[in-house]
């Protein structure tokens, strides 16, 4: 099988996906506007071709009239894309190619928020009340609409960026000449509750392995206070959770409401005080912020390879073990400049040692990130524990005994 995968080389994960591929006995054909010989060499040695465009890969169009001949004339039997904003491009590859896959219209589901949720509301399953707005007066009467505290955030944004917690209307004032620049804005309620993630790999519709992740705190508050170190936990056997039985059910239900046919998905959804399952959104690709690599410490597996049989075998043969609940924390340090002091991390390295399964602090004289660009922030350490007790009380002292300082 020939799979045409476009981006092969960023985000961080994907050249994983390409080597699953590989693995697999796929002949991997990158796309990338980046020469071949910019490629990075953990991806270029898992591909067998490459084409370079002119055309940027986010100009949907452009791409895909530059893409349609060289691709047909490679012969490819499937063309994928596990970066967001490449989704619509590779469904619309596939329609012009004529080969199988998820058609334009179904990704689109996935990708703009507003379809999405109504889409998901039509399947009877709980989403937030939202409105679609595409200038300032339309989010003000969405606003009223939907009523205080209510969430901003771009019909077809990723992650958090330019998502904001509207309180009231002196906020939203500001919001709106802040946003400007994004076409399209989703104004929604703001669902009380802890949130989590449902991320599956699907093949033809139907789960073949379901993981279940929550954030401490929600993404939104992290997103907007510096001081917060964020964290998230990968539980070693979601289905043996009685509380997240709800939120498992939703994600099967949205995947059937969205007409999933086989690939990653990634959904957020939210656990109310009441134990109700509310959704949030979904994309038709993985998550970032290391979840992909929770998954795979947690069941001592490898889930880019199971992605990557799902798609060219029709199966998935990995077999996840359940054996570990996993907790990833992020580091912000404090000051602007470069690293220049890290407290507590030596302690904290002595006592959780055999826990720990990634430790990727910067060092000293390393330049800060942008946090707000970034969840990986300055760096992260990631510990599991068969007891999810453990691992939460490790997770607590990465957030409390770790501090890191620039100057």
């Amino acid at each position: 099988m020939k799979v045409a995968f476009l981006a092969p080389d960023y985000p961080a994960e994907m050249p994983h996906f390409v080597r699953g591929l590989a693995e697999c006995g796929a002949e991997v054909i990158g796309v990338a506007r980046a020469s071949a010989r910019e490629l990075s060499p953990d991806v270029a040695r898992y591909l067998s071709g490459y084409v370079q465009i002119e055309a940027a890969l986010l100009d949907e169009r452009a791409a895909h009239d530059e893409l349609v001949e060289p691709l047909a004339q490679l012969g490819v039997d499937r063309v994928e894309a596990l970066w967001e904003p490449l989704v619509l491009l590779a469904a619309r590859l596939r329609e012009s190619l004529g080969l199988p896959g998820m058609t334009r219209d179904v990704v689109l589901g996935f990708r703009d928020k507003q379809l999405m949720k109504e889409r998901v509301a039509a399947a009877g399953l709980r989403v937030p009340r939202s409105r679609r707005a595409a200038s300032g007066a339309e989010v003000r009467d969405a606003a009223e609409d939907v009523g205080f505290p209510l969430v901003l955030k771009p019909i077809a944004g990723a992650g958090t960026a330019d998502t904001h917690l509207v309180p009231n209307e002196e906020t939203l004032e500001r919001l709106i000449e802040q946003l400007a620049h994004v076409e399209s804005l989703s104004v929604e309620e703001y669902v009380v509750g802890d949130e989590y993630t449902h991320d599956c790999v699907s093949i033809d519709g139907v789960p073949a392995f379901e993981s279940v992740a929550r954030y401490f705190p929600k993404p939104l508050e992290s997103r907007n206070k510096e001081w917060i170190s964020p964290a998230q936990v990968v539980y070693r056997d979601p289905f043996s959770m009685p509380e997240l039985r709800a939120g498992i059910e939703l994600g099967r239900g949205v995947l059937q409401a969205l007409g999933m046919g086989t690939g990653f998905t990634h959904m957020e959804w939210f656990r109310t005080p009441e134990g109700e399952a509310v959704f949030g959104e979904i994309g038709a690709r993985p998550p970032g912020a290391k979840l992909v690599d929770q998954m795979n410490w947690a069941n001592d597996f490898d889930v880019y390879r199971g992605w990557a049989q799902a798609v060219t075998q029709g199966q998935m043969s990995e077999e996840p073990a359940r054996r570990y609940h996993v907790a990833c924390v992020f580091k912000r340090a404090q000051g602007a400049g470069r690293i220049a002091r890290i407290e507590g991390a030596d302690a904290v390295r002595n006592a959780l040692g055999p826990h720990i399964v990634e430790d990727a602090l910067l060092p000293i004289g390393h330049p800060r990130r942008d946090w707000r660009a970034t969840l990986l922030s300055d760096g992260w350490i990631a510990v599991r524990h068969p007891r999810l007790e453990t691992c939460r009380a490790m997770m607590q002292t990465l957030v409390n005994d770790i501090q890191l300082h620039a100057r």
